[in-house]
């Protein structure tokens, strides 16, 4: 608990709270989802391709022109994933960093020439379309899934990750996956998470519990406050590298896409974003997802061969 705590604890960020809108001014590659059950439950979307975005430009529009007269990239990130976005207590003052970090400062180095030309903001979950729909932040890059629904509030990059729901319970629990065994179980999520509305849609008679922040999950099943959690399997593999008492149970039962979300009145900078995408993709094992693979993932999701796939749509 001591790690999750401290890392809870270490919020240095701009408050999103004070934040304003003048100062914001194919086929997947094999990823680090098992092979799901014969019949895995899906989200059910209502569109087709949900991960198809717009092809990639360099041509600027009136969102990359506001970014470059502010001077900065306004991102929505976690402080809290491990792996992922976290202050890294053995950086030099306790930087942020983490994947999703360093994918925030290659956009920043594309747009503005400078990786550390970036005001990152802490949004919990539940925050991430709202601060893009009121102009809070320019991104937002927090391990969030792709979906149809999503794609009602906001506009996505193409896919920069592949991750999939599971359940995360202590060793020795009798909780064996997303499966009868939840039945009467405390399962926390994170509200406004794909994992919430898994649960809303078969709850296997579990007991939701809903937090603001995916951690705080962790925390509570630290406290004994709850018996498992329902969340990426990605982001779950950082938390049990935290506490070596729990574990994943069972198989993924989804199969999701990271993106960078945007907001829907931004075609130039989601353009922009792909064009940054296609080239942190480019060089096989020497390119810079490959090595950010390396860096912050690959000791906790072993056997990640490559990103995704990006596909694209007309329009």
């Amino acid at each position: 608990m001591a790690v999750a705590c401290a890392m809870t604890a270490a919020v240095v960020l701009l408050p999103l709270a004070h934040a304003t809108p003048e100062a914001a001014s194919g086929v997947p590659a094999h990823g680090p989802v098992p092979a799901a059950p014969a019949a895995p439950w899906v989200l059910s979307d209502t569109c087709q391709n949900p991960e198809a975005s717009l092809r990639p430009s360099d041509v600027d529009g009136a969102a990359i022109a506001r970014i470059k007269a502010a001077g900065k990239l306004v991102a929505g990130v976690d402080q809290n994933s491990f792996r992922w976005g976290y202050r890294n207590q053995t950086a030099e003052g306790g930087r942020l960093d983490g994947f999703d970090i360093d994918l925030v400062k290659a956009i920043a180095k594309d747009i503005l020439g400078d990786e550390n030309a970036v005001i990152y903001r802490a949004i919990p979950t539940s925050q991430r379309i709202p601060a893009l729909q009121e102009g809070r932040v320019d991104i937002v890059v927090r391990t969030m899934t792709i979906n149809c629904k999503r794609l009602e509030d906001v506009a996505f990059s193409t896919a920069y990750f592949e991750a999939g729901q599971q359940v995360l319970a202590p060793k020795g629990s009798p909780i064996t996956g997303y499966d009868a065994s939840l039945k009467d179980k405390r399962i926390c999520v994170a509200a406004g998470s794909t994992a919430e509305s898994a649960l809303k849609a078969q709850s296997y008679g579990a007991a939701p519990v809903t937090v603001a922040n995916q951690l705080d999950c962790l925390v509570r099943l630290q406290l004994a406050e709850v018996d498992g959690i329902i969340t990426d399997n990605a982001l779950a593999a950082g938390q049990a590298a935290q506490d070596p008492s729990v574990r994943l149970v069972g198989s993924p039962f989804t199969r999701e896409f990271y993106g960078v979300a945007m907001n829907k009145d931004a075609p130039d900078l989601v353009r922009r974003v792909n064009k940054v995408l296609e080239n942190y993709r480019a060089g096989g094992n020497d390119s810079p997802w490959m090595k950010a693979y390396l860096k912050h993932l690959q000791p906790v999701l072993p056997g990640v061969t490559g990103p995704p796939a990006p596909k694209y749509r007309n329009g």
